[in-house]
């Protein structure tokens, strides 16, 4: 396996160990950035304002205690050896939850769950024997639609929490690492330097996001380091120096103590110390770019006692020096003579993991929308080597200026703390809630395992959040009105995206209307290839039926192509196009189902057309060799009107292979044909699976080889001739008799979301040259 790419633990379980350390050392970079630089933040927050330490110290220890168990509990127990487990294909996330879940249970509300879909090698489903032993809670879920909607508001809250912490840590940590300022100038000018400062940094950080992370994260990982090492070196020194008797602070007893001694104010200053986790999601969220072991291996060895080493040092130095004239923070802790040389590491670590939250929300944004729950924007792959690194301008630029104005406004680590660890904590509830979920439904654990696990670590994290909510007019606001704004806009996407797939199921015609057009209604069949697109994986979408309504003419070549997101992360090339013959062979009429994952990438055009071609070449081909082949033709071919469909993989060879055939066929062992003798997909489809044997020699009748032969003359000289793309361009209104809410959610919303966001043939690079649009209304 390359390191940069990554991959799943099973595959990472085959490398030496060298390959694994060396994916632990990058994972430093990326991973745990965020994680890292919360020592600068977690004790000014705290200490803001709800309490004070006093000479016994109690205050101090039991911060300290609340801290270390916190990063016990939350990033080593839970994540690192639980949620981690809990990968789809190797890939981490809320979305990678929740694709896990539709999987394995019938709750997906996107017509992602087809017979076109189960047959992928990626898409694993339960076996028949496990299917038996369905658990009640299993039968609950799927039996209650409404529950379907409560679990897809459940994954867009986590997602929206996510990009809202992609707004707040770089204004947190940025200016958390500058505020080291304050103890070179004078009292009061501070503040004028640092806001200035932590903007220009800012806004240099997202200036340069399209370049791609890979062009300097090279210097990620060995900045971590260097961080790390400073924290825990600081740490060593103040417990030695100043406090060798603070490691009696770790024991649970300091928390009742702190907690009896400061009653609510203790309570509420919960949310300063929720900090000190922040980052913690990114360790299962970056999973699908390393790897289980290489990122258990940096938590455990690097990064956990690293960060125990600071906090430790921290309370060991705030114990022997009660300040009352100066705020407690980090860089008090540190001796004068190093603290410029940490001052620079401080702000370079905020950069890091300000860059990590960064591309961790463009990742979670693309999943969005490949899941179609999200407006279509620009996604640019700024990596042709590493998968991954994208780059989405409307979504750098707001969240640019949105993130300055949060260092503008604040002005205050105290609230953008309190913000941050709202969003912070909000997704992690999500993830333990989808979690349990996993135990019962994909991992089978007794459903009491999985209430354990949700009691448990839902307890702990439902104080802190708890903690966090009451400091709503303190900062806490923000994250929750845009994640109410966000759910908003994803819900009314995602709702009307549905009801356009109902819309267009619901007017399809059946191939019979397609089959009946001829010279004699004075249709025309012109040169050329028409890539008909439609959400349809059957029948004939109205798109369609209008253009030849208006235009009564179609290509010679016709293939109606249909573009799916399924829930799993990446499609196998060899699975990418799914071909089938609409009509007799001599209708020249196919269709190509494309399949995409949710972190997939969109090809190009030209690679697209090409590979679209050389699919259609082979599939011919193996149509000929299964004709050929079959001993009982009826089963094969049916009616006139079935539609078979291949799995067809796409290789460079395919194209010296175009311009001949020959008697000698390749060996294409276990390709699927999907028997759909129904227009609209029967609850069992009829599969007929062939191996053609391994001898090279396989002779075709002449008959045969005379029309195969023509059949690939015709499409090769439509491609020559050019190709044209059909798409229906479509205005959504909501139905008259809809309720308020629908006509403002549909009519106002949707359209307006609509216009202003990327077109689909801008999303599926069509030149505008070579597109033809078709006017469609959708009543929904």
């Amino acid at each position: 396996m390359d390191p940069e790419f990554g991959g799943s633990f099973n595959s990472v379980k085959k490398e030496s160990w060298n390959t694994v350390l060396l994916l632990a050392y990058q994972s430093l970079g990326v991973v745990y950035g965020d994680l890292s630089i919360s020592p600068l933040y977690v004790y000014t927050s705290t200490f803001a304002e709800d309490i004070t330490h006093s000479e016994t110290n109690e205050e101090i220890f039991g911060v300290l205690s609340f801290v270390f168990w916190t990063l016990t509990l939350i990033p080593l127990f839970k994540y690192v050896f639980i949620v981690l487990r809990a990968d789809d294909n190797g890939e981490g996330g809320t979305f990678a939850l929740y694709s896990l879940i539709c999987r394995h249970a019938k709750v997906s509300l996107l017509p992602n769950r087809q017979v076109v879909d189960e047959e992928l090698s990626t898409y694993k489903l339960e076996s028949v024997a496990t299917m038996k032993n369905r658990s009640r809670v299993k039968e609950f879920l799927e039996g209650h639609k409404t529950l379907h909607i409560v679990l897809l508001l459940v994954v867009m809250l986590g997602t929206c929490m996510v990009i809202g912490d992609g707004l707040l840590t770089p204004a947190l940590s940025v200016f958390s690492a500058v505020s080291g300022l304050e103890l070179s100038m004078s009292k009061g000018n501070h503040e004028y330097a640092v806001v200035p400062i932590t903007c220009f940094i800012i806004a240099c950080l997202f200036a340069l996001q399209h370049y791609g992370t890979h062009r300097v994260g090279f210097l990620f990982a060995p900045v971590v380091l260097v961080w790390l090492f400073c924290i825990s070196t600081l740490g060593v020194y103040n417990i030695i120096h100043w406090n060798p008797q603070v490691y009696r602070a770790l024991s649970p007893y300091y928390m009742y103590i702190f907690l009896k001694k400061t009653k609510k104010s203790g309570w509420m200053s919960l949310g300063g110390i929720l900090l000190c986790i922040t980052g913690s999601e990114a360790m299962f969220a970056d999973l699908g770019h390393f790897s289980y072991t290489a990122i258990q291996i940096a938590f455990t060895s690097v990064v956990y006692p690293a960060l125990i080493l600071a906090y430790m040092g921290q309370a060991a130095y705030l114990s022997k020096n009660h300040h009352t004239d100066t705020r407690i923070g980090f860089y008090v802790s540190v001796p004068e003579c190093v603290r410029w040389p940490v001052l620079l590491v401080a702000i370079l670590a905020s950069v890091v993991g300000s860059q990590s939250i960064i591309s961790g929300t463009f990742s979670i944004i693309n999943q969005s929308q490949s899941l179609g729950c999200f407006p279509r924007v620009k996604v640019v792959h700024t990596s042709e080597k590493i998968h991954g690194q994208i780059y989405i301008p409307e979504i750098n630029w707001i969240l640019m200026a949105l993130c300055i104005s949060v260092a503008v406004g604040f002005r205050d680590t105290k609230h953008m703390g309190n913000a941050s660890g709202l969003a912070v904590i909000s997704v992690m509830l999500v993830t333990t809630c989808l979690t349990s979920l996993v135990m019962i439904l994909c991992w089978h654990k007794p459903p009491l395992l999985a209430l354990a696990f949700l009691l448990f670590f839902g307890s702990v994290e439902a104080l802190y959040f708890s903690a966090s909510l009451i400091k709503f007019l303190e900062g806490a606001w923000l994250p929750i009105l845009l994640a109410l704004f966000l759910v908003t806009v994803m819900y009314v996407w995602h709702y009307a995206t549905i009801k356009k797939y109902e819309f267009d199921l619901h007017n399809k015609v059946s191939i019979d209307w397609l089959l009946a057009l001829g010279t004699s209604l004075g249709i025309a069949r012109v040169p050329g290839i028409g890539l008909v697109y439609t959400n349809l994986i059957t029948g004939i979408p109205a798109n369609f039926t209008r253009f030849v309504t208006n235009l009564p003419a179609f290509h010679r070549v016709l293939v109606f192509v249909c573009v799916k997101s399924v829930p799993v992360p990446f499609i196998p090339p060899a699975e990418r196009y799914l071909i089938g013959r609409v009509g007799p062979r001599d209708h020249r009429s196919y269709r190509c189902i494309v399949r995409y994952g949710y972190r997939d990438v969109h090809q190009d055009v030209d690679s697209f057309e090409s590979e679209l071609v050389d699919s259609l070449t082979e599939f011919i081909r193996l149509d000929a060799t299964f004709r050929s082949c079959s001993s009982d033709r009826n089963v094969l071919e049916g009616s006139n009107n079935v539609n078979r469909l291949t799995v067809v993989g796409s290789s460079s060879s395919l194209a010296s292979q175009n311009s001949r055939i020959s008697n000698e066929i390749e060996e294409n062992n276990h390709e699927l044909v999907v028997d759909e003798s129904t227009e609209t997909p029967p609850p069992v489809v009829k599969r007929v699976r062939f191996a053609v044997e391994e001898s090279t020699e396989q002779v075709m009748n002449p008959e045969e080889l005379n029309e195969v032969r023509e059949e690939l003359e015709d499409l090769w000289s439509a491609q020559e001739a050019g190709t044209a793309f059909i798409m229906g361009h479509s205005h959504v209104k909501a139905n008259p008799n809809s309720s308020f809410v629908r006509k403002i959610a549909i009519d106002f919303g949707y359209n307006f979301l609509r216009r202003n966001c990327r077109s689909p043939e801008v999303v599926l690079r069509i030149p505008p040259a070579s597109l033809l649009e078709v006017g469609v209304v959708y009543i929904v």
